[in-house]
């Protein structure tokens, strides 16, 4: 039995058993979302996982805000996987488009080692299994802004618009137990229309990789649209956020070439980091 997960990290922000607090300027106003600085709680909820594969997104490295960890290289370490790929979307920190630009092929990180410490944030796959070739795959952002909910104070979020941001995509082919197969995270644009283009677009630049293919994360497309868009078999159905009362499907774990008689298993997972629930899939005969 394999199993694959797929986690909407918020950057690694607690949400569950209670937020850090917003920053402040001395008058005490507003100026910006939590900072936290300790990766215990990001620790625990990726081994309660305990996934083979998992596909990471909202994911920092070397942010401030966050401790100015790899998140997914802790990520990695948790699980005892050695293997392990981040793939920045942006250099420098979400937000104001004063502090960051869109990353490109030049700022892709080697999966044998970096040494490049600037603020970038992205997404990122973690494997226990061995990996065999690695890809990344971007798309650029959206012309529209939105409003979007953003943490706030405790539980309650702030509305704000926000303009889009570069997407990006990891993909590994696996060595494993009955041969080779295809893995494929992303996080795509929360912009509708936009976010469907994006996931056709990247089933589109996989074909040529070795099925099963397994093509999972956040893709801000709600319940069976990912499905539809694909023609790929849903492997977990249920709502996965927001974390505290889930009622919309965003996480999704999606299957092209995976026998009918391969047998599998979907659990929901609400973990004290982050506003989405986590997805696993444990899947018997891949």
């Amino acid at each position: 039995m394999i199993r694959i997960a797929t986690y909407n990290l918020l950057h690694g922000m607690p949400v569950l058993g209670g937020m850090p607090q917003p920053v402040r300027d001395g008058d005490g106003k507003f100026v910006g979302p939590p900072e936290h600085t300790d990766d215990t709680l990001l620790r625990e909820s990726a081994a309660a996982l305990d996934a083979d594969v998992i596909g990471l997104q909202e994911v920092d490295r070397h942010q401030p805000r966050s401790g100015g960890y790899d998140q997914t290289a802790v990520v990695a370490d948790a699980l005892g996987a050695g293997h392990h790929l981040f793939a920045p979307s942006l250099i420098g920190t979400p937000g104001s488009s004063d502090d960051w630009h869109p990353a490109t092929a030049d700022d892709d990180i080697d999966p044998a080692g970096d040494s490049d410490t600037r603020p970038m944030y992205g997404v990122g796959l973690v494997s226990r299994l061995p990996v065999l070739q690695w890809r990344i795959e971007r798309f650029p952002p959206a012309r529209a802004s939105l409003p979007l909910m953003i943490p706030g104070e405790g539980r309650r979020p702030r509305v704000m618009t926000v303009a889009d941001e570069p997407r990006s995509a990891v993909i590994a082919v696996i060595e494993g137990p009955n041969g080779p197969f295809t893995v494929a995270t992303a996080h795509l644009s929360f912009v509708p229309v936009t976010n469907g283009r994006q996931l056709r677009e990247l089933v589109r630049r996989t074909r040529d990789l070795p099925r099963p293919f397994l093509l999972f994360g956040d893709f801000n497309l709600p319940g069976r649209w990912p499905r539809r868009l694909t023609g790929f078999r849903s492997l977990a159905a249920g709502a996965t956020y927001p974390t505290f009362s889930p009622k919309i499907q965003f996480d999704h774990v999606l299957a092209d070439g995976l026998p009918d008689e391969v047998r599998t298993s979907a659990t929901v997972h609400a973990l004290p980091v982050s506003d989405h629930c986590a997805v696993s899939v444990d899947i018997d005969g891949l």
